[in-house]
């Protein structure tokens, strides 16, 4: 775990090093991280806004080569295809699997339940919110194909979502991720796009629980 907060937070430094060990590679490699932190259930704490955040602005920097849009691209079909694979899971095997003893020791149920809460409260609209919310954004399809939501309607606001998330995250990447005081500060930049993505979670809790009480 400590492994994942270093490479989280200081995300840019591993960055530069994965493109200078694998170069072209590296967009394979992030796409794969994001696709299976939105489509493996098991997998919430993987590197999302952050991750999106620190490409973006790597590519917006000439001496590594990248190009934005091939990130851009490539993000989207992660996280829609990701969403699409977390909603079948959910809608085939949801019941079992939450209730399975390996699910139970893989997963935190509190995360599960915090996820299923602000779904009832938001409803479908909670599909593109939770794109923007660490480790709710990999329950939201789940918990959404588990409620027998119908593919057609559910697939509409995760394109939104995605859409969305992609945009903002790699255009604040590409355009002030090289600003010095960010560059100067990345670690700390990473820590509050967290919290902040956080606190719509937190809120929805809390209230989802004082109305249950």
């Amino acid at each position: 775990m400590s492994t994942l907060i270093d490479f989280v937070l200081h995300i840019d430094a591993h960055l530069v090093s994965l493109v200078n060990n694998f170069g072209n590679w590296t967009y394979l490699i992030l796409f794969a991280i994001i696709f299976i932190e939105t489509g493996a259930v098991i997998l919430p704490f993987l590197p999302g806004d952050s991750l999106v955040f620190a490409a973006s602005a790597l590519a917006a920097n000439s001496l590594y080569h990248l190009n934005i849009w091939t990130f851009v691209i490539l993000f989207l079909i992660a996280c829609i295809s990701g969403d699409s694979l977390n909603f079948i899971i959910g809608q085939r095997i949801g019941h079992a699997l939450s209730n399975h003893s390996l699910f139970g020791k893989l997963i935190r149920k509190d995360a599960l339940e915090r996820s299923e809460t602000f779904f009832n409260a938001h409803g479908a609209m909670a599909i593109i919110l939770a794109r923007f919310m660490p480790i709710i954004r990999t329950f939201a399809p789940f918990v959404a194909g588990g409620s027998n939501m119908p593919y057609r309607r559910f697939i509409r606001f995760s394109l939104i979502g995605c859409i969305s998330w992609v945009t903002l995250c790699s255009a604040g990447g590409y355009f002030f991720g090289n600003i010095p005081f960010v560059k100067a500060h990345f670690s700390a930049v990473v820590l509050g796009i967290i919290i902040i993505s956080l606190i719509p979670a937190v809120v929805g809790y809390i209230r989802g629980k004082v109305k249950a009480s």
